[in-house]
């Protein structure tokens, strides 16, 4: 059995195992009402097919781009017509999401994927939660030791 005493090399080791098994990039995105947002995500130049998705959508997405079009089979109802990519040729990766007149309806941790057709399998790419102004405010104040039942 192999037993490690050195606080460095167990950091060490640590540190290397986490960064094999991250697979995607998380974020924190702030948002207004009624404004646009920018999700960003970059993929490597020669994808061409992307899904943007939210967990609690179970079999709906946000937005599914393949072959230079939107694909609308599938795309949650709420999201029709205010999600695109915010480039979609894709130059330099970029698969960036825009969500037009955001709402608090909105609020969720979204999650970026590529279709890789070696392995006939999505990859994800970039995890974002979005949340509102009013959420991180009340998250400060929660912090501070607010609990709702009085008056700020």
């Amino acid at each position: 059995m192999f037993a490690v005493t050195s606080p460095l090399l167990s950091w060490t080791l640590l540190s290397v195992s986490l960064v094999g098994f991250t697979c995607a990039d998380h974020k924190n995105v702030t948002a207004e009402s009624g404004h646009n947002v920018i999700l960003t995500c970059r993929a490597p130049n020669n994808n061409i097919v992307v899904k943007w998705s939210r967990a609690d959508l179970e079999s709906e997405y946000v937005l599914l781009y393949r072959d230079d079009l939107s694909v609308p089979d599938d795309q949650h109802p709420s999201y029709k017509d205010r999600a695109d990519l915010q480039d979609r040729q894709m130059k330099d990766g970029d698969v960036s999401l825009i969500l037009n007149n955001v709402t608090i309806n909105d609020t969720g941790t979204y999650e970026c994927h590529i279709f890789v057709r070696k392995t006939r399998s999505w990859k994800p790419i970039s995890i974002i939660s979005l949340m509102f102004l009013y959420d991180e405010c009340l998250m400060s104040l929660w912090e501070w030791g607010w609990r709702g039942d009085e008056t700020v």
